[in-house]
């Protein structure tokens, strides 16, 4: 009788603590929140009237899916592996239909391919989602958020989640060196366009005035090194002169901004991840990391695969794992994962004032 009497208490128990598990709120992963360019592009400019998107084969040949997202990839991109650590869902992009409900609590990404941090870079584009619309976005995420779970949780949610924002690429590449004589490089000369740029990058990162306290900004890339340079400017393979000047000139410039703005809010919410010098450790040795080159892309089609756009009809490496460029601008999955385990793990020399890894630990205890 007794024995009956446990195993029936225990049932009551187990089914009140599943009754209780039902209802109880679970624990949410910290939301992720992602702005930019076609770097971190989830898909944005797939519901765009654009040129700049990657929503046909071969790209996401090695997504989960096997299917392209609209990432400029062949798999995974830096969000989605920032995402894993993190313990987080892959971001939806903002213009999905299915970022909905629930949904919307593991954050978004808003980045578009072609954007730059002025309004004037990709205009051959046409239809971008440019870095003030990215934010007024944000600005109407929030309202949908507080619309679900009340404007006290919204402020919970945007405080503690980690944003990343990556731009700055573009305003070399699809901009001052789109064209000869353009019309920035007729306004400024190098030094001069790079101080400009800084000064509209400081007046757009706004970010902390919508909520975000933990923002990692990328610097540029290795701009001069990419397969389309090294097809139309760069010389016997060698990486051209005047655009890793300009990664040169931008990179340390934008740490010095960023360690302005720490001081000014008197925390480190801005954190300076150096992509180009991450980037150039695999460049400057690709059989370090695995990689067959560093020069040639997987998909693509004349001179180091680097001219056009990767198709269906584009010449395709048959193992994306040892090339570290998977079209003639974008790493391929396998050197986005060496960043992101550099923006984790690296040092100073990467991550200005502390690495990821620190970050995650730092606000784990608050």
């Amino acid at each position: 009788m007794a024995s009956s009497y446990i195993i029936m208490s225990s049932v009551m128990v187990l089914a009140l603590v599943m009754a209780l598990g039902s209802v109880a709120p679970q624990a949410e992963a910290r939301a992720f929140f992602v702005f930019g360019d076609s770097l971190v592009d989830n898909g944005n400019n797939n519901y765009l009237a654009t040129t700049a998107r990657a929503d046909s084969p071969p790209y996401g040949i090695d997504f989960p899916t096997h299917r392209p997202t609209g990432r400029f990839s062949n798999g995974l991109n830096i969000p989605d592996f920032i995402s894993q650590e993190i313990g987080s869902e892959f971001l939806l992009p903002y213009l999905s239909p299915q970022l909905t409900g629930n949904k919307l609590l593991v954050g978004a990404n808003f980045a578009s391919a072609g954007i730059g941090i002025l309004n004037d870079t990709g205009i051959q584009f046409v239809n971008i989602i440019r870095m003030f619309q990215q934010f007024d976005y944000f600005k109407e995420y929030q309202r949908r958020v507080t619309a679900l779970i009340g404007a006290r949780r919204t402020k919970q949610l945007v405080n503690g989640a980690l944003v990343l924002i990556t731009v700055g690429g573009n305003d070399f590449v699809n901009n001052y060196y789109l064209v000869p004589n353009s019309i920035r490089s007729r306004q400024y000369n190098l030094p001069d366009y790079v101080k400009f740029l800084i000064s509209e990058y400081k007046k757009i990162l706004m970010l902390y005035d919508l909520g975000a306290r933990r923002v990692l900004v990328t610097g540029t890339g290795p701009l001069g090194c990419v397969p389309a340079e090294l097809a139309t400017r760069g010389r016997n393979g060698q990486c051209d002169a005047e655009l890793q000047r300009a990664a040169s000139l931008f990179n340390p410039q934008l740490t010095q901004m960023l360690g302005q703005l720490n001081r000014q809010y008197r925390s480190n919410i801005f954190i300076a991840a150096n992509t180009g010098k991450m980037s150039l450790d695999f460049i400057n040795n690709p059989g370090a990391f695995g990689f067959i080159t560093a020069k040639v892309a997987c998909c693509g089609q004349g001179p180091y695969n680097g001219v056009g756009l990767c198709t269906p009809a584009s010449n395709l490496c048959p193992n994306r794992n040892i090339y570290a460029f998977w079209d003639p601008f974008h790493p391929s999955e396998r050197a986005n994962r060496y960043i992101v385990q550099q923006m984790l793990r690296g040092t100073t020399k990467y991550m200005n004032p502390m690495n990821l890894s620190t970050i995650l630990a730092l606000d784990s205890r608050t």
